[in-house]
């Protein structure tokens, strides 16, 4: 199914997820809104390879911390179908040993930064034929993870506003969901040892970690025109680590 003229903006698309989705949406047709804060040549690589799809791609940089770059990112993206907030990063350790400043970080990117971006966007959404806002979340937004506390709470603040909104705007035909992927093999996983990686996959009942192309595969059916009845759902990625 192709989805040409529709435009998608994607948070966090640097990352191996957002990669992923950004990618996997592009072979479907849309035209792509991709932000990135930091990893700027993976971004331009990204930019050209997905131009070969005959898709349009615009990149927007932008610092979740900062007013500025929230305004200018806004200010940049003009028609909107689809918004997907895939940026994210984890600080494990003691709830304790955790500073302002990462805690802060934290709220920014998880949080505050994706709220201002859906309250500005929500008049283009309201004008698209087949609107749709989706979260990366995480399956400790749902279940909690010592260690990473303060993560687990902002992946939960997500859920919240997820079902939340869904009822707001679903008389726009606007649906919110959001996607709660497991352990999946990513950047986030390399603080872990190989053998700490054998026992999550021991407790996993398909035997294996996620990979990024299973989340952009779901975020890809959640965001078809055929997926309107489906709003404030929390959609699982997780190998029935979670049930």
């Amino acid at each position: 199914m192709k989805n040409r003229n529709r435009s998608a903006f994607i948070t966090g698309a640097s990352g191996a997820i957002g990669k992923a989705i950004a990618r996997r949406l592009a072979n479907d047709g849309f035209n792509l809104y991709l932000h990135y804060h930091s990893n700027e040549k993976i971004m331009r690589t990204l930019a050209t390879e997905l131009q070969n799809c005959d898709v349009e791609v615009t990149v927007l940089q932008g610092d979740f911390s900062s007013r500025a770059d929230l305004e200018k990112i806004t200010e940049n993206v003009f028609e909107l179908d689809v918004f997907i907030h895939a940026a994210g990063n984890s600080e494990y350790g003691l709830f304790t040993d955790l500073s302002d400043k990462k805690l802060q970080c934290l709220y920014d990117i998880h949080v505050g930064a994706p709220l201002y971006f859906i309250r500005a966007f929500l008049p283009k959404l309201r004008r698209s034929s087949h609107p749709r806002i989706l979260f990366i979340s995480s399956i400790w937004g749902e279940v909690g993870a010592a260690m990473e506390v303060a993560y687990s709470t902002m992946k939960g603040a997500q859920i919240a506003f997820v079902k939340a909104l869904s009822k707001e705007v679903a008389g726009n035909g606007i649906t919110v969901n959001a996607l709660t992927p497991g352990a999946v093999d990513t950047a986030m996983l390399a603080q872990f040892s190989e053998q700490e990686k054998q026992e999550f996959i021991q407790e996993i009942p398909l035997l294996r970690l996620g990979n990024p192309k299973d989340v952009a595969n779901a975020a890809a059916f959640l965001v078809r025109d055929e997926s309107g009845y489906i709003t404030g759902q929390i959609l699982g990625v997780n190998g029935g680590w979670h049930m």
